[in-house]
């Protein structure tokens, strides 16, 4: 009898035991869960402020991402019109015109550099252009550009191409 109520006791201390551990293991997923919670604020936050001190250098930014994307794009197509002027199922004709938009694309990508180069070359820090078949934009970083300032992109862009005075564009980044 006595040995039965021992055991009783001892099946009975396991069950508290079992609740208990229960009790433990959840308490500390919550706190692990807290923690986690935590460092994954911690990470956003430091994030935010990251982008919020990146916009400070936006300007910087702006003509880096303006090229690498200009030059993704240029790329896509001189690969597209490369793929139009391989194709055997492609028509002579077809193939003429690929040619001739391929041969003016190289032909503006090299006034485009051009032009940027020489506008550099009189003192601008940073200079983007972008030519359409209408218009040519300049986007030059200043904090102000003065009359003979806007001379000398406009003289720049008149001997380098074949874009009139009132097609030009100037932007003050």
């Amino acid at each position: 009898m006595k040995e039965k109520i021992v055991k009783e006791k001892k099946v009975k201390t396991r069950k508290k035991l079992s609740s208990k551990a229960k009790k433990i293991i959840i308490l500390s997923c919550f706190c692990m869960l807290l923690l986690v919670t935590g460092g994954v604020n911690i990470l956003i936050n430091s994030k935010v402020s990251q982008e919020a001190s990146a916009n400070v250098s936006s300007t910087a930014n702006f003509f880096s991402n303006y090229r690498t994307d200009r030059s993704d794009t240029r790329n896509q197509e001189i690969l597209y019109l490369d793929a139009i002027i391989a194709s055997e199922a492609t028509s002579a004709e077809a193939k003429a015109n690929a040619e001739a938009e391929r041969l003016e694309l190289i032909t503006k990508m090299e006034m485009v550099m051009t032009i940027e180069n020489l506008i550099m070359a009189k003192g601008f820090t940073d200079v983007a252009v972008s030519a359409s078949s209408g218009n040519i934009s300049v986007m030059v970083e200043t904090s102000g550009l003065t009359s003979a300032e806007v001379a000398q992109i406009v003289d720049v862009v008149l001997n380098n191409s074949d874009y009139s005075i009132d097609n030009i564009k100037i932007i003050e980044v």
